[in-house]
């Protein structure tokens, strides 16, 4: 049996914390309530080097008695530790996230919204009224955001109130899922 020398083990961790941030970023989609709503964001994206480089510190530092390279392990916990911080300021910052890029973003986020609202075993019917009413804002917003990224593609942003006065969102309308609503009607 063949055993990996000690280049080929950082290699092999490298590759390892790599496939882990790509499976990752992928299942952070999967809480979507339709997969029409899976969209590009970059905070998610930004969201998984900060995984990533959290990973590679916890990872390595478990398995130091197989990692033996003194320098290779500070420049991995060095690089982790600044790939992090630059991870974390561009989430936190939004820097990098414009009009297109935020509804993106968001539309992943609403979904989420209308899976747990629709899907929770809810018994008080003050909060059954309560997620009802945010799984028909989401839906709303979703169409809007969907319209409006459609409009800013192909007439560009509207940078004045003109210009948003001579393009108006239309107005959506967000309803319940008849299949899995559930009446919030008071019990006697």
């Amino acid at each position: 049996m063949k055993t990996d020398t000690g280049n080929q083990k950082y290699w092999r961790f490298g590759a390892m914390i790599a496939t882990s941030m790509l499976v990752m970023f992928g299942l952070m989609y999967l809480n979507t309530y339709e997969w029409s709503h899976a969209r590009w964001s970059e905070t998610r994206f930004y969201m998984t080097f900060i995984m990533g480089a959290a990973m590679a510190v916890i990872m390595l530092s478990f398995m130091l008695g197989m990692y033996k390279n003194t320098k290779t392990n500070i420049a991995i916990f060095a690089g982790s530790a600044v790939v992090f911080v630059l991870a974390l300021f561009l989430v936190r910052s939004q820097t990098t996230v414009q009009d297109k890029a935020w509804m993106s973003a968001m539309i992943p986020h609403h979904s989420i919204a209308i899976l747990t609202s629709e899907r929770a075993e809810i018994e008080d019917v003050r909060v059954r009224e309560l997620a009802d009413e945010i799984i028909k804002a989401q839906r709303r917003e979703i169409k809007e955001m969907n319209w409006l990224i459609e409009d800013i593609q192909q007439n560009g942003p509207a940078t004045t109130e003109a210009e948003a006065n001579a393009r108006p969102v239309p107005e959506f309308e967000g309803k319940l899922n008849p299949k899995t609503s559930v009446s919030a009607s008071p019990r006697p």
